[in-house]
């Protein structure tokens, strides 16, 4: 059976006081989307590191309008809102560090296991384990806000998913063969959210680039790119300042790719 003991709201609050993500926290047992409350505490001015995490979404968001599959008990759904200070254009870069940052989380539970699925998945092995989605909010020009949110599966069993999704999706614990502590792992995500997100305030893309390219097998393979029913295919070399993919496709043309499904070519 899974780890099904709810969280403890207090002793999170306690861990997470005072810190740049993770204070104040608003936790909810259901709640039909942490990405839309958050969208509302943002526009009423929450501040930056507001953090929501809930037992159980009914209305889960996943990418392109897709639905997160979000059972109470087991998993983590949590959304971020963050307020950098800088261009519109480098927004996705956010959902990148995520990546990174969640990846470097998972790693402790599954070494060597975790790998980066552009644009947003966290894999272990070939199967999706988190799905991250950050929607933006602008103020005239500027970035007023973003919400970043994440759904990660961490005390599913096999048998708990979808039947569709079984052979795309996992969990933590499948995975590490073990059940964990939600809490912990919460507050190890947060730590990890807050060194990306600085060092993308700081530093710039650059690194935070550099991780996410060593922990994604697509680069230097045959990648195509599915999107409203189009298609483009190339090789994978690298990520746009944007958060773009850049294929080198057919005529050794450099093409960027802002949206869709990516997939490696098996040969």
């Amino acid at each position: 059976m899974p780890y099904t003991m709810k969280i403890n709201q207090d002793i999170l609050k306690q861990s997470l006081a005072g810190k740049m993500i993770g204070d104040p926290l608003y936790y909810y047992e259901q709640i039909d989307s942490t990405n839309d409350e958050a969208f509302r505490l943002g526009a009423g001015g929450a501040p930056e590191g507001t953090v929501l995490i809930a037992e159980c979404q009914s209305a889960g968001k996943g990418r392109m309008q897709r639905v997160w599959h979000s059972p109470a008990g087991a998993n983590i759904y949590t959304s971020i809102i963050l307020r950098p200070q800088f261009e519109v254009t480098r927004a996705p870069q956010i959902s990148i560090a995520a990546g990174v940052a969640v990846a470097e989380t998972l790693t402790r539970y599954c070494p060597d296991m975790v790998r980066l699925k552009w644009p947003n998945d966290v894999l272990i092995g070939e199967r999706k384990v988190c799905g991250i989605l950050a929607q933006m909010k602008m103020s005239g020009s500027k970035i007023d806000f973003v919400v970043l949110g994440m759904g990660i599966n961490v005390n599913l069993q096999h048998a708990q998913f979808p039947e569709e999704i079984q052979s795309i999706a996992t969990s933590l614990a499948v995975e590490a063969g073990r059940e964990i502590l939600r809490p912990e792992l919460i507050i190890r995500l947060y730590e990890n959210l807050t060194k990306w997100y600085k060092t993308l305030l700081v530093r710039g893309f650059d690194p935070v680039r550099q991780a996410w390219t060593g922990l994604t097998p697509m680069m230097g393979q045959a990648v195509q790119v599915m999107f409203q029913g189009e298609v483009v295919s190339g090789r994978a070399i690298g990520l746009g300042e944007d958060g773009s993919l850049i294929l080198l496709t057919a005529g050794n043309k450099e093409v960027n790719v802002s949206a869709g499904d990516a997939t490696i070519i098996k040969r």
